[in-house]
């Protein structure tokens, strides 16, 4: 019997767990009360971890499907598969022929956030999707134009802030999204026990909303023309206050020029807001202490995704809370923080390239998932023939899903790293599984990136693994790309060696894989730590809160914060002509997040899906009544692309005119072999998201704010 710690890689919060291991099971999951970051705190998903291990439907050896059933295989025989039919594709039509689809879980494993960029270099391919276009794109595109580098993104300073607003976010329910907060109901009480208040912007009251100061219902999709509002009554009223970020700021006069048209008054009919109450909350946010103005997949996931980001750091800006305690913060990461590197000017661009099928931009190398059928379903030169996810499940994850699979079964190869055998890797010609999170080594390169604290931990693997970690496959796969072989330790040493440079350290001869390369991060960080050092700190290391990076962080041609950038400038007219429409009563979907799940990735776990069917349509009483709605019933939901039925559950928690039904769902597909997922289905809500609804600037997919029609069954 022996108790390892852990740091939970299941959502972006990354807690410390202490495991108990009694010789190869785990019997009990607790928070690591020394924790430096989490103290503790443990949430549904951290406790099942060890649910998740013992899965049995977890895949533990290679798939390779032959005439449409599924064999087991050895590891040589699955490599084998690969290099006859992949190769022969990219010899005859290009690298571009191969896609690269990478899903959520891939960033919360260490192995494929440090080694999954050395095979998609070796594929080359411009036709690289991931989850990044149905989530957070607009803030990195946002971050990039306004500080120069798309990994920019302020957080808010939660443990010291007196004022809090969020916008499209649940972090009580998410643990923090784009924000790695761990315990956030004990971070949120903290900010009302200090004298500080929390205000949310939500169509549905969240639980983040029940325990705030003030909920207001807003409409979906119109974020951006409240924030705008927001600016616009902060020039109006003489408000604006940049404190020490004046001489750091170009482009105020202009966001002054472009907030006029955009009056309290002009957005109160869309935004549901009424205009005296966005004028008093532009004043209390101005009128605070300290402040900070969040946005996250709400306000991301919607057709003005980008500016709606932008705003809300504009806001922060023109009070004078980005860049100081109780604001806006940049994190300062141990190891791998992209934006460390001082008088960088090189700027942020997209559209270097351009999608074949509908002419979309790309952004960060990838192009929009929304157009990853396109790609594949449309003859001609350049086509899609072969796809290849990492831990990624787009079938469940990505608009207008029904087409997509459709899409994958015209494949002419399919390879999926997963462990489980899903609604998108059945799909697949060969399945590649790892580790579970308690047998490989882990480090949260990314999401350190984002933390409301600049900590660090190492987690080694508690439990041996029963085949390679995913570097090795990483790496194995890189070498039949390349022709270089099935030597991993060499290819391995090739890569530590290009880190090493970009590090300006030397790789310690003892180490090899994620070790060698978090070792190499760490020394040439900015806290100069070993991964020696980290090992010795079983709890973590704590470096401190935030602290102002301003103008050592900004990135941008002209080495100042760019309120005003063109890119984003010059898509602001097409919200302005939103002011001119006028809602017409047609029934608007959103999602919502659930504490026991994470997307799709987290349903085959009897300990997170036990209780009442969390898969419902929630509806107001009012437009229940009005519909024909019944509680428990049945309702059909279609939009252009589909239709689904699910039972409908009334609560006055939402605003009128919305329905919410919850993202990552619908399993009950044929070929799975997931068995209590397959037993609590629910729908999936993605059969009804547009692909053809998407952010202009970012290519990020609008799955909140989707018309709808709702009928009774």
């Amino acid at each position: 019997m022996r108790t390892e710690q852990v740091t939970c890689p299941l959502c972006e919060a990354t807690c410390g767990l202490d495991v108990t291991i009694d010789e190869d099971r785990v019997t009990t999951v607790r928070g690591d009360a020394a924790d430096v970051f989490s103290a503790g705190y443990i949430c549904p998903k951290g406790a099942s971890i060890g649910a998740l291990h013992h899965d049995p439907d977890r895949l533990r050896t290679p798939m390779i499907k032959r005439d449409g059933q599924w064999h087991t295989a050895t590891w040589d025989e699955a490599f084998a598969e690969i290099s006859a039919r992949l190769l022969p594709i990219i010899a005859e039509h290009g690298k571009d022929a191969v896609a690269i689809y990478a899903g959520n879980p891939s960033i919360h494993n260490t192995s494929t956030a440090l080694y999954g960029r050395v095979l998609y270099k070796a594929l080359s391919t411009k036709n690289f999707y991931s989850a990044s276009t149905v989530d957070q794109m607009p803030k990195h595109v946002s971050a990039g134009y306004l500080f120069g580098d798309p990994m920019s993104i302020p957080v808010p300073d939660v443990d010291r802030t007196s004022y809090l607003m969020l916008l499209g976010a649940n972090p009580l329910v998410s643990n923090g999204s784009l924000m790695t907060a761990p315990d956030m109901r004990g971070r949120l009480k903290a900010i009302r026990a200090r004298g500080g208040k929390i205000v949310v912007l939500d169509p549905r009251r969240s639980r983040t909303a029940e325990v705030a100061d003030e909920h207001h219902a807003i409409r979906p999709g119109t974020d951006a023309l409240l924030l705008f509002a927001l600016v616009n009554t902060l020039f109006a009223e003489d408000l604006v206050a940049l404190g020490a970020l004046a001489d750091q700021v170009t482009g105020v006069e202009e966001v002054r020029d472009l907030a006029e048209p955009f009056t309290p008054e002009a957005v109160e009919s869309i935004t549901g807001i009424a205009a005296p109450e966005i004028r008093r909350l532009a004043r209390d946010l101005a009128g605070a202490e300290s402040a900070a103005v969040y946005g996250r997949i709400g306000t991301s996931t919607q057709a003005f995704g980008t500016l709606a980001s932008w705003l809300v750091d504009v806001l922060n800006v023109l009070t004078g809370n980005l860049d100081r305690p109780g604001g806006a913060m940049f994190p300062l990461a141990a190891a791998g923080q992209a934006n460390v590197q001082t008088g960088r000017r090189r700027g942020f661009a997209h559209g270097r390239w351009r999608s074949r099928v509908r002419d979309l931009p790309e952004v960060l190398g990838e192009f929009p998932a929304a157009t990853l059928a396109d790609e594949i379903l449309t003859p001609g030169e350049g086509k899609v023939r072969a796809l290849v996810t990492v831990c990624g499940n787009p079938i469940l994850s990505t608009p207008n899903s029904g087409r997509l699979a459709e899409a994958l079964d015209q494949l002419d190869f399919m390879i999926s790293l997963d462990v489980y055998l899903n609604e998108t890797s059945r799909h697949a010609d060969v399945i590649l599984p790892g580790p579970s999170p308690l047998q490989r080594p882990h480090y949260d390169v990314a999401l350190y990136q984002f933390a409301v604290r600049n900590v660090a931990n190492w987690t080694a693997a508690a439990l041996p693994a029963d085949g390679p970690q995913e570097w090795e496959t990483l790496l194995r796969l890189t070498g039949i790309i390349t022709g270089a072989g099935a030597d991993v330790s060499a290819l391995d040493d090739f890569v530590a060696a290009q880190v090493a440079a970009r590090a300006g350290v030397e790789p310690d001869p003892a180490l090899t894989g994620p070790e060698r390369l978090i070792d190499l991060l760490l020394r040439g960080g900015p806290y100069k730590v070993t991964l020696a050092e980290l090992k010795e700190a079983p709890h973590g290391l704590d470096f401190g809160p935030l602290q102002p990076r301003v103008p050592d962080v900004l990135a941008t041609p002209s080495g100042l914060i760019e309120l005003a950038p063109p890119a984003l400038v010059e898509d602001v007219p097409r919200l302005a002509a939103e002011l001119h429409t006028v809602p017409n009563g047609q029934m608007l979907l959103i999602g919502r997040r659930q504490l026991g799940s994470n997307n799709s990735w987290m349903h085959n776990l009897e300990p997170l899906v036990r209780g009442k069917n969390r898969c419902t349509a929630q509806v107001n009483p009012a437009d229940a009544e009005r519909l024909g709605l019944v509680d428990g019933e049945e309702a059909t939901v279609r939009s252009r692309t589909g239709k689904i039925r699910v039972p409908v559950e009334v609560t006055d928690t939402i605003r009128t005119g919305v329905i919410s039904i919850p993202h990552g769902w619908g399993h009950d597909l044929d070929g799975m072999r997931t068995a209590v997922a397959t037993a609590h289905a629910g729908v999936n809500s993605n059969l009804l998201a547009d692909e053809l609804l998407i952010d202009a600037l970012s290519g990020n997919a609008v799955l909140n704010g989707i018309p709808v029609e709702v009928t009774p069954n």
